[in-house]
């Protein structure tokens, strides 16, 4: 399968060198690359990969590199290198693991170097190695022998000494079991095979020699890489070592509806918990349908009409930063204003602007407590007495209503709209509504309401956390049931909560003699019976 986007044009770069880079990578998420790699694919103009196994980073990466062209599953990879660098491309070809340690790259490098073409070699981890340290193996505590079974061998021969941990395909398994019976190993000794290493999709069984020998090729998937650890010294793992998979969340599905607002925070916290997070939009950020009053505002705030400006979000913040633009302008034009903010996400949109806000309260997250806190208009000490809050076409009441009691003229302008997003694609509505997602993380009382409407109601099956008391009442009114409250409003803090409700009911399950699975496997299990 290829699959090219578009990107990268045909024209050749007068005077621009072209490169091929090739860099080592595990091929289950992005936070798992190396710094050096992540620096190669933000500035690749044309991304390669031979195995499929790079098809789920391939999205990351796309996010990192957006435009870039992509050659998936490339069938004579050298060749499409050479073609782009001639044409003064960046080229990354992604290689699984190690380059030169178990990529088999090395001819291909070497034809891309011949035909003049500069080349780096970036090291990556081997994924024999990243697969004992996610199987809680220790390589290093005694000495053991590496090998690596070519795809095409159906026999194999292993080293007679030491311990042997053997990356293999899963067709594989037996060929590679009777081969360490032949170099000496004994029935009985233990062993441990693990399967999709390194992804929330991992398993490992452990068992001895003998269990190996006869394992039944699968009908599908024969050709998966599959990781084997024979021998007492390696398959006898300490206490506490199997950290991967006895994550609270390993092998969750969570759905996380959102608003335009990043989500960056929660989606790596969950994954830190061993949980695959997936976003549905709910919520999509268009400008007024009449943007008048707002440019009327923005000139007020150039000239010095204003001695607060306040913003309710972030999108409030990108609104008028590019108005701002537009005009040519930038940061320098709310010099001698005084900022107040709600939320961290909105201070964190300033700051990365080079704007730290005036008044930002930690404890308020809603425009009524910023009211509460916000400072009374004094005639003496305030040379103006105007405020101007750029904010989306939903109400903010009690915030002028506050403000206003407070002895502030309030300018409360429309910067933005917010409408409802399109429905997701049709299997991830249908997974919503028959549980198969895991859990549900609910960031806001909107992400509520408009998961509803475009989606329906999370299936009973799925565990439902909210970021705080507003947005579980929310979930109340819609019939949802809200299993794990944030201790405190946050991205963190929710998938914390979710994590810790996923402990408490790992251990009630145990305490009742039943078996520890995710939630979404729940109806498949009783179906089975």
């Amino acid at each position: 399968m290829n699959h090219d986007s578009t990107g990268a044009d045909e024209v050749e770069r007068p005077g621009v060198a072209g490169r091929v880079i090739f860099a080592g990578a595990l091929p289950n998420a992005i936070h798992q690359l190396t710094l050096s790699c992540l620096r190669a694919i933000e500035r690749a103009d044309v991304l390669i990969t031979s195995t499929l196994l790079h098809e789920a980073l391939l999205g990351a990466a796309i996010a990192v590199r957006p435009g870039c062209r992509v050659a998936l599953d490339a069938e004579n990879p050298a060749e499409l290198e050479m073609r782009y660098a001639s044409r003064g491309r960046t080229v990354v070809r992604l290689v699984e693991g190690d380059p030169l340690f178990e990529g088999g790259i090395a001819a291909e490098a070497g034809a891309c170097s011949r035909g003049g073409h500069a080349i780096e070699i970036l090291p990556g981890v081997p994924a024999l190695v990243a697969a004992a340290d996610f199987a809680g193996v220790q390589l290093g505590n005694r000495p053991a022998r590496l090998v690596l079974v070519d795809p095409g061998d159906e026999d194999v021969v292993l080293p007679t000494l030491g311990a042997l941990a053997v990356r293999c395909q899963l067709r594989q398994v037996p060929v590679v079991a009777r081969s360490a019976l032949a170099a000496g190993k004994d029935l009985h000794e233990k062993t441990l095979l693990t399967l999709a290493g390194g992804t929330f999709h991992q398993e490992t069984r452990a068992g001895v020699v003998g269990d190996f020998t006869g394992l039944e090729e699968p009908d599908e998937g024969g050709e998966q890489p599959v990781f084997l650890f024979i021998g007492d010294e390696l398959a006898d793992r300490a206490p506490g070592l199997d950290w991967f998979e006895t994550q609270p969340l390993f092998g969750w599905r969570v759905l996380v509806p959102r608003t335009c607002q990043d989500c960056t925070e929660l989606i790596e916290r969950l994954a830190s918990y061993g949980a695959t997070a997936e976003e549905v939009p709910t919520i999509a950020v268009e400008p007024p349908r009449n943007p008048a009053q707002l440019d009327k505002a923005l000139r007020g705030l150039v000239d010095g009409r204003y001695e607060w400006i306040i913003f309710t979000s972030r999108h409030a913040v990108n609104a008028v930063f590019e108005k701002i633009a537009q005009y040519g302008l930038d940061s320098r034009a709310l010099s001698g204003l005084r900022i107040a903010v709600v939320g961290q996400d909105t201070a964190e949109a300033l700051t990365r602007r080079g704007i730290v806000p005036d008044l930002h309260p930690t404890d308020v997250t809603t425009v009524a407590g910023l009211a509460a806190a916000f400072p009374a208009f004094d005639d003496v000490l305030d040379p103006i007495n105007k405020v101007f809050i750029p904010r989306a076409d939903i109400a903010t009441e009690p915030l002028s209503a506050g403000l206003t009691e407070l002895g502030w003229d309030v300018d409360d302008v429309i910067a933005y709209r917010t409408v409802r997003a399109a429905p997701p694609p049709a299997p991830v509505r249908e997974a919503i509504k028959t549980g198969r997602f895991d859990a549900v993380a609910f960031t806001s009382s909107t992400t509520v309401r408009n998961l509803v409407g475009i989606a329906g109601k999370p299936h009973t099956l799925s565990v439902i956390g909210v970021i705080g008391p507003a947005t579980a009442d929310t979930c109340g009114e819609h019939g949802i049931r809200v299993d794990a409250v944030a201790a405190h409003p946050g991205q963190v803090q929710l998938a914390d909560a979710l994590a810790a409700f996923a402990v408490e009911r790992a251990e009630g399950l145990r305490a009742a003699g039943k078996p520890v699975i995710r939630p979404s496997l729940r109806r498949r299990r009783r179906r089975a019976r």
